[in-house]
């Protein structure tokens, strides 16, 4: 398990991260999410030892974390970090050689990965020639190469087209299915939603909220109604529930959505519904990881204005 606990890091006079804590269970896939700014690559770089906290404790296997623990670890950085010049086998090779393995290892696990990343066409190629998704997933295979045991990746769908994304979220699956922990920071929240076991959400250095989905939707407990067709009475009654807030007047596909507290009883409303008009659709809608993500992130500062 890896347990993050109260860590703090600033940076001269700039706070990067003020409380943070977090635990993901040995072969989970975890989403570290937050705005920009939020303190998520330094959480990140604290995790792998890059830089060190200035207060609070990060744990793995329920040891303090060491060179020879982050020796097991991989590490894809947001920012692209290729020796343009080396040739793509090459590039990986290498990076399965700094882990230690030996050149007949290096070389298989290597082609694997070009395979599996469909680079195998671009093996001989230098990596300075690439697109941008395919450099991507270069570095995807020079972080995986070594078969970590626990892999962080910061933005990992940075450059990806939709086809490219897809492959990559089933590459990352495997690697979950053999025990590989996970830790992902992405600004793609659905992705993220179909792909992890929990979450936290990080906000101005601190933890706003962490746990599964489930445990999210429990404590920020909203849901969305939709309604069609849109109309004077229908409004009237949604925006008379408990915490209802309209999200569009209508959207596009001529319906009526409306947040309202997850405590609301749907049958008794329909009947409300169905009594003051027709209703040709009526759905309730559970918090999505993008709604709960957006409150956790502005509660403090709705609070403050």
């Amino acid at each position: 398990m890896l347990e993050v606990e109260h860590v703090r890091r600033s940076f001269g006079q700039v706070e990067a991260t003020r409380d943070v804590s977090f635990r993901v269970p040995q072969g989970t896939t975890f989403g570290l999410l937050g705005p920009n700014g939020a303190g998520k690559t330094t959480t990140m770089r604290m995790i792998l030892g890059i830089v060190p906290p200035d207060a609070g404790e990060i744990r793995w296997a329920g040891s303090p974390i060491g060179t020879e623990s982050r020796r097991r670890f991989g590490y894809l950085p947001e920012e692209r970090g290729l020796y343009a010049k080396m040739r793509v086998r090459e590039h990986v090779i290498y990076f399965a050689r700094l882990h230690g393995l030996t050149a007949a290892d290096a070389a298989a696990r290597a082609q694997r990965w070009l395979e599996d990343l469909q680079l195998v066409d671009n093996a001989d190629r230098a990596c300075g020639e690439l697109s941008k998704g395919n450099q991507q997933k270069v570095q995807v295979a020079c972080a995986a190469v070594h078969e970590p045991e626990m892999l962080v990746l910061d933005e990992p769908f940075a450059g990806l087209d939709p086809m490219n994304a897809e492959m990559l979220m089933g590459t990352l699956v495997r690697l979950r299915r053999a025990g590989t922990t996970l830790v992902l920071s992405s600004h793609q929240l659905w992705q993220l939603e179909s792909l992890c076991d929990a979450f936290c959400i990080i906000a101005a250095g601190e933890t706003r909220a962490a746990g599964t989905l489930t445990e999210l939707r429990a404590g920020w407990p909203t849901a969305t109604i939709v309604v069609a067709p849109p109309t004077d009475a229908s409004r009237r009654i949604l925006l008379g529930l408990k915490g209802a807030k309209p999200l569009a007047s209508p959207t596009a596909d001529g319906t009526l959505r409306v947040q309202v507290s997850a405590e609301i009883e749907p049958a008794a409303l329909l009947r409300d519904l169905v009594a003051a008009g027709t209703v040709n659709r009526f759905e309730r809608v559970e918090a999505s990881l993008d709604d709960i993500y957006r409150r956790a992130v502005a509660v403090k500062e709705t609070a403050a204005g």
